[in-house]
C-alpha cells in the first residue's frame, strides 16, 4: 500500500469510504449469492466465500491506496495509531467513513437481494449471516469467549501479515502488488479461520452491515443464535488483535531488519527497480 497523498481530511475520508464499501458490496453480495443458492443451488459454497472476500479486499485497496494507504478496517487505524505514527485525531474520521462505507455497501445488498431474501427468510433471522458473523456461523456450538479469541488471532495474523508485506526493509511485493498480496492473505484467513467467528477481523466489516439488516427488518441482528448479545465480538477483538499483530512482527522480525537509510548495494537496487 502506497503512502497517503496530501488530499486533506476530506479527500482521504471519501477514499475510505468508497474503498470499504466496494470491499462489502463483493463480501457481502458472494454471501448473499451463495445463501441464495441454498443446498445444490450451483451458486458457490465456503471457497467462492473466501476468494470474493479476497478480491473484496484488493479491489478496495486499489481504490483507496493511493489516498490514504487504505486502511478500510478500523482495527488497521487503531494499530497504526498506536505503532505507525498515524495521527490520533483522524482515527475516529477513519473509523466513521469506513463503517459508513460498510452500511451503504449492506444496503445495496439488502435492496438487490430483497425478493430472495423475502422468499426464503420471510422472518428475516437465518439468514442474518448474509450480513454479519455469528459464533460457528450461526450453527455451530460456539461460545462468546471462543469466538472473541478467534477474532482477536485472527486479526492479529491479518495485521502481522500486512506490516510485514508492506516493509520496505524486507521483502516487499513488487510496483503496484501489494493489493493483490493482502487481498490472498484475506483469502488465506478465510480458509483457516472461518469456522468460530466468520473471520470478521473488521469491525466496520461488521457493525455497518449489521445495523443494515437491523433496519430493514433483522430485529435479531444484535444478537447471536442463542440470543446472547454478541455484536460487541467484532469490534472489541479486532481492536485487541490488530495492535498485537503489529506489535510481534516489529519485536519478532522488525527490529532486526535493516534501516531503509542505509545505502542499498547496486546489484540490490537494480534488483528491486526490476
Amino acid at each position: 500500500m502506497e503512502k497517503a497523498k496530501r488530499l486533506g481530511l476530506p479527500g482521504e475520508l471519501a477514499a475510505e469510504f468508497a474503498g470499504t464499501m466496494i470491499l462489502i458490496l463483493f463480501g457481502v453480495g458472494v454471501v448473499a449469492q451463495v445463501v441464495s443458492g441454498g443446498s445444490g443451488g450451483g451458486l458457490g459454497g465456503h471457497d467462492s466465500i473466501a476468494w470474493a472476500w479476497g478480491l473484496g479486499v484488493m479491489f478496495g485497496i486499489y481504490v483507496a491506496g493511493r489516498a490514504t494507504g487504505a486502511h478500510l478496517n478500523p482495527a488497521v487505524t487503531f494499530a497504526f495509531a498506536i505503532f505507525r505514527d498515524f495521527s490520533w485525531r483522524k482515527v475516529l474520521p477513519y473509523t466513521l467513513a469506513q463503517t459508513a462505507g460498510a452500511f451503504v455497501a449492506a444496503l445495496i445488498v439488502r435492496w438487490n437481494y430483497n425478493d430472495m431474501l423475502n422468499a426464503i427468510d420471510p422472518g428475516h433471522t437465518t439468514t442474518q449471516t448474509i450480513f454479519s458473523t455469528m459464533p460457528g456461523n450461526g450453527t455451530l456450538p460456539v461460545s462468546l469467549g471462543s469466538a472473541l479469541i478467534d477474532q482477536i488471532i485472527g486479526t492479529a495474523i491479518l495485521l502481522f501479515l500486512i506490516v510485514a508485506v508492506t516493509d520496505s526493509r524486507g521483502t516487499p511485493p513488487l510496483a503496484n502488488l501489494a493489493p493483490f498480496v493482502v487481498g490472498l492473505i484475506v483469502v488465506g484467513i478465510g480458509f483457516a479461520w472461518a469456522t468460530n467467528a466468520g473471520y470478521a477481523i473488521n469491525p466496520a466489516r461488521d457493525f455497518g452491515p449489521r445495523l443494515a439488516s437491523y433496519l430493514t427488518g433483522y430485529g435479531s441482528a444484535w444478537r447471536d443464535q442463542y440470543g446472547s448479545l454478541y455484536f460487541w465480538v467484532p469490534i472489541v477483538g479486532p481492536l485487541i488483535g490488530a495492535p498485537i499483530g503489529v506489535f510481534l512482527y516489529d519485536k519478532l522480525v522488525g527490529r532486526f531488519l535493516p534501516d531503509d537509510s542505509v545505502e542499498k548495494a547496486p546489484e540490490e537496487q537494480a534488483t528491486i527497480a526490476a
